[in-house]
C-alpha cells in the first residue's frame, strides 16, 4: 500500500485552524455585545434591565456523509469496505452493466474500493444529503463542470492524491482504492443520513419471500433470505458476494425501486450511451425485510428531499436496523 502522506493531514489542519479562528471570532463578538443594565431614567425611576429572552439552540446541521463510487464488474470483486456502508445504491451503467455507490455515515472503514468514475445520475441522487463528499476516480470531460457546480465536495485522485493507492493484485482500472479518513476526518453519525428512510417494526401484511432477482441487460443481482443470519445474502452474476475479509455481503433491508431509466447526453469511450436513472418523482417499490416482501409506493418530490416509502394507505414503511441496499430497476 502507498502510505498516506502529509497533504491530507495539512488540509485537515488548515480546516481545523479555520474553524478555531471562526469560533474565536464568534466568542469575541458575543463578549462585546453582552447586555448590561441601562443608566438612570429621565423620570428618576430605577434603571430597567433588558427583558429576559429564551435562548434557543440553533438547528444542528447534518455532517457530510461520504459517498464512494464502487466498481462492480467481475474483475473488481470482491470489494473492500462495502460491508461497512450504511446504504448501497445499485445503478445501471453503460452496456447494461452495474455500478455501486456506497454511502458512509455512521462509520468509516480503513479502505474502500475499487473506486470508479461518477455518472450524471449521482449528482441528483446525492442532493438529498447536506454537502456530501463524493470520492470517485474521474468522469467524462463534459460531466466534470457539472460536478464542479454540484452541491457536494468532490474528492477524486486529482485533488486528493494521497488518499488513493493502487492495489498490486488486480489489473488497472480495477485496482484503485481509497483511505476514507483522508477525505473525511470522521463519520458524521446517523443524523447525516438524510435519506427519508425510517427504521422500526415491519408493516402489517407482506408476502413470504425467500429470494428476489433483479436483472440488468448485462448484470444480475439475487437476494436470498437467511433465517440463520437474519439478513439477505447477496449474489452478483450468479456468485455469492463477499467482502475481501471473506464475510458475506448481507443487508438487513433491500429496496427494489422501480424508476425511469432513460438515455442521457453522455457516452463512454466506446460510444455506449450512459443511462440516466431518475430518482426524483414517484413510483412503486418492493421492500424486502425479515423474509417478506412488501409492495409500497415511493415519493421524492424534490432533489433536496429524501425518499419516502409508504404503504398503499399512506403509512410510512420502516426498514430493519442495519445496512440498506437500494436497487434501481426500470419501471
Amino acid at each position: 500500500m502507498v502510505g498516506r502522506a502529509g497533504t491530507a493531514r495539512g488540509r485537515r489542519a488548515a480546516r481545523t485552524a479555520a474553524l478555531l479562528v471562526a469560533a474565536a471570532a464568534v466568542a469575541l463578538t458575543a463578549s462585546c455585545t453582552t447586555g448590561h443594565d441601562r443608566g438612570p431614567r429621565d423620570d428618576g425611576r430605577a434603571p430597567v434591565k433588558p427583558p429576559a429572552t429564551s435562548r434557543t439552540e440553533p438547528a444542528k446541521v447534518p455532517g457530510s456523509v461520504l459517498a464512494v463510487k464502487i466498481d462492480n464488474v467481475p474483475q473488481a470483486r470482491p470489494q473492500t469496505g462495502l460491508d461497512a456502508a450504511d446504504i448501497v445504491y445499485v445503478e445501471q451503467v453503460e452496456g447494461g452493466l452495474s455500478r455501486l455507490m456506497a454511502v458512509y455515515g455512521t462509520r468509516l472503514p480503513e479502505v474502500v474500493g475499487p473506486v470508479r468514475s461518477a455518472r450524471e445520475s449521482d449528482l441528483e441522487l446525492l442532493r438529498q444529503f447536506h454537502e456530501p463528499t463524493l470520492a470517485f476516480s474521474g468522469a467524462q470531460g463534459r460531466l466534470l463542470p457539472l460536478i464542479d457546480r454540484a452541491e457536494l465536495r468532490a474528492e477524486p485522485p486529482g485533488t486528493a492524491s494521497d488518499a488513493y493507492f493502487r492495489g498490486p493484485d488486480r489489473p488497472s482500472p480495477h485496482n484503485l482504492f481509497l483511505h476514507p479518513d483522508d477525505v473525511l476526518p470522521k463519520a458524521p453519525g446517523a443524523e447525516g443520513l438524510t435519506t427519508g428512510f425510517t427504521f422500526g417494526a415491519p408493516p402489517a401484511g407482506g408476502t413470504e419471500a425467500h429470494s428476489r432477482t433483479v436483472r440488468y441487460p448485462s448484470a444480475e443481482f439475487r437476494f436470498t433470505w437467511s433465517q440463520e443470519r437474519g439478513r439477505w445474502l447477496v449474489a452478483m452474476d450468479g456468485t455469492d458476494a463477499v467482502s475481501t475479509d471473506g464475510g458475506p455481503l448481507a443487508p438487513a433491508t433491500v429496496v427494489v425501486q422501480h424508476v425511469k431509466i432513460r438515455p442521457s447526453a453522455f457516452h463512454d469511450s466506446l460510444g455506449n450511451n450512459t443511462p440516466y436513472t431518475e430518482t426524483v418523482g414517484s413510483g412503486t417499490a418492493e421492500v424486502l425485510r425479515g423474509g417478506k416482501s412488501y409492495d409500497v409506493k415511493w415519493e421524492r418530490p424534490e432533489a433536496s428531499d429524501g425518499t419516502r416509502f409508504t404503504t398503499k394507505d399512506g403509512k410510512p414503511v420502516d426498514f430493519a436496523d442495519g445496512q440498506v441496499w437500494v436497487v434501481f430497476t426500470k419501471a
